[in-house]
């Protein structure tokens, strides 16, 4: 599942060394504790936007293995003849998708300035039957710190699934 290139010993060790150097020198410049921050000038992510090849898959694919509801589907005010689509991920966010009739987009790819993945949080509870749902439909998953399960959309997108807490990773508060 991961695509990162394999080093050696030495290479990794001088990668965290200077990891370790930039973090701290960009949390000592930037990072404020808690009750020293100011508020943030947004509400919340409205959507994120992704696209879609077949948009009845994708619908079959979120709604279906994950249990995400379908919200409104109209046409792409930027695009004739393209779908605009939505759905609920919960916490008054949506996950939005487009899809680009007859533009060759090709397959999906991690550049700079583009995705990674896309993390959502559910009930523990939640994410183990969710787990099971992604058994059932053959979707391969990587599986860490008994927390989270990445996998890959119909279009190779990559999804996370945190059983943490919404401002909380692996145990440390984030928000």
């Amino acid at each position: 599942m991961t695509d990162v290139p394999t080093d050696t010993a030495t290479d990794e060790e001088a990668r965290r060394a200077a990891f370790r150097e930039q973090a701290e020198r960009i949390k000592a410049a930037h990072l404020r504790e808690p009750g020293e921050r100011p508020a943030s000038s947004t509400r919340g992510v409205h959507h994120v936007a992704l696209l879609s090849s077949d948009v009845e898959r994708t619908v079959e694919f979120y709604q279906g293995v994950l249990e995400m509801p379908l919200t409104e589907l109209f046409e792409n005010r930027d695009y004739a003849g393209s779908s605009h689509f939505f759905f609920d991920i919960g916490h008054g966010n949506l996950l939005a998708f487009f899809d680009m009739p007859g533009l060759d987009l090709g397959p999906y790819a991690e550049v700079l300035g583009g995705l990674h993945h896309l993390c959502i949080s559910v009930e523990r509870d939640r994410w183990l039957h969710l787990r099971k749902k992604l058994d059932e439909a053959g979707v391969e998953y990587l599986e860490e710190s008994d927390a989270s399960l990445y996998f890959r959309d119909p279009d190779g997108a990559r999804i996370e699934l945190l059983s943490d807490p919404l401002g909380e990773m692996y145990g440390a508060k984030v928000l």
